[in-house]
């Protein structure tokens, strides 16, 4: 007993140091084991992963890695360094732990971690529209003032000096942000500064791009709150998880009549445009009850020539294995509720049409608690209504009614 008490008293003890802040106020952000502390967003389990005291992104699948807390105002350092030439990868500070609609990277402002070799593999765009030293700009629905050297665009603050080395080499980026304002360090000079940034609270994400880069040394140092705005802090999403295994239709049912018609690549899930898949519908391997699922989905682009007499398209998401809801490109709009089975006594038109045009990304928002299902599509309230009949639990399918769709961002939260 008195030596497993003392056992027990190293380990909390050992602990504590592990977390303890630093002389300077600094405490890590990585332990140098495991991912304690962060979460896969819309990546692989092995996308990132911790190695000989780094934390390492293989690049593969496109996404990003979020902190499992908010932060305000704080100070972060690390080291990185690209091991493929023309590497990228980035740092998102204030991001949100969910993907924009339609694509792999979150609503934040970026610290550019690009290596050099990018700009020789595209001349024409370096130093008008991007660098490789350390750019600050905004993505996916953020807004900033950038200054000093600024972009053609019009978007972007440009490092004043070039100081990042290449690859394998590493570098050093102390990047302070306080009060909605960034200002990055490299290597040890302060060369690029973003202001007015929005949000100005939210997670510290790490991006997955198509190449290894590895991270050492990252540890944080939290400044004094502001009592930042609702409207200026980043969505939390809290409780939502990833639909689907970052590499392909993992998870879900594929029965051999159903295989030819579905493929995925990364978040996104292509139904394959033939006749021959009507009702050769996706669904997933698990029963839900009640929850909250994000879905994002598109229109092909209409063909004139190729389109010309086609008849209305016609897809959607199904619930409780009967209620359907619908994707479609007629004047009502999407996002009705209707019923697959003689059963159901529920067919709500939507309220108003709030799709995007074909070929944009629509994000629908699908609410389902006890007896009551609500939809919500590009953030407007589309149907709603109360359910007459179904199962507690089911699987949700994907309806493939023979048209090609795309669906990406599939994200739950069981309630």
């Amino acid at each position: 007993m008195q030596r497993s008490a003392l056992v027990s008293l190293f380990a909390l003890g050992l602990s504590a140091c592990l977390t303890a802040a630093d002389d300077d106020g600094f405490v890590p952000l990585f332990n140098g084991r495991d991912l304690t502390g962060w979460h896969p967003v819309n990546v692989a389990k092995d996308t990132f992963f911790a190695r000989d005291g780094m934390l390492i992104t293989t690049g593969h699948p496109i996404g990003v890695m979020a902190t499992q807390r908010m932060y305000e105002n704080f100070i972060i350092e690390l080291d990185w360094r690209h091991m493929e030439y023309a590497g990228n990868s980035g740092l998102y500070i204030w991001g949100e732990p969910m993907p924009a609609p339609g694509v792999p990277f979150s609503k934040g402002i970026e610290v550019q971690i690009l290596d050099l070799g990018y700009e020789k593999q595209h001349p024409d765009g370096a130093n008008k529209w991007f660098t490789s030293q350390g750019d600050l700009f905004p993505i996916w629905g953020a807004t900033m003032t950038p200054t000093g050297r600024i972009s053609q665009g019009g978007q972007r603050s440009f490092p004043t000096e070039n100081r990042t080395k290449p690859s394998p080499e590493w570098n050093h980026y102390h990047v302070e942000c306080n009060k909605g304002e960034i200002r990055l360090s490299i290597n040890g000079k302060e060369v690029t500064v973003a202001k007015d940034c929005v949000p100005r609270k939210g997670f510290i994400c790490l991006e997955s791009e198509g190449a290894e880069c590895q991270f050492k040394n990252l540890r944080i140092k939290e400044l004094p709150p502001s009592n930042t705005a609702p409207e200026q802090t980043a969505l939390a999403y809290e409780g939502f998880h990833q639909l689907f295994d970052g590499k392909g239709l993992g998870g879900w049912k594929l029965p051999e009549d159903v295989k030819p018609f579905w493929s995925a690549s990364g978040a996104v899930f292509t139904a394959k445009a033939d006749p021959a898949g009507l009702h050769k519908d996706l669904w997933t391997e698990k029963e839900y009850g009640d929850f909250e699922l994000i879905a994002d989905w598109r229109l092909p682009k209409p063909q004139r020539k190729a389109d010309a007499g086609r008849p209305d398209f016609d897809s959607g998401i199904v619930v409780r294995g009967i209620f359907t809801i619908g994707i479609t490109d007629k004047s009502t709009g999407s996002g009705g509720i209707g019923g697959l089975d003689a059963r159901v006594n529920l067919h709500c038109e939507p309220k108003i049409k709030a799709d995007l045009k074909p070929g944009k990304w629509n994000r629908f928002h699908i609410t389902l608690k006890g007896s009551h299902l609500e939809v919500k599509l590009n953030d407007q309230l589309v149907a709603e209504g109360e359910q007459i009949l179904a199962p507690q639990k089911s699987p949700i399918g994907l309806h493939h009614h023979g048209d090609g769709i795309e669906f990406a961002n599939l994200f739950i939260k069981e309630l």
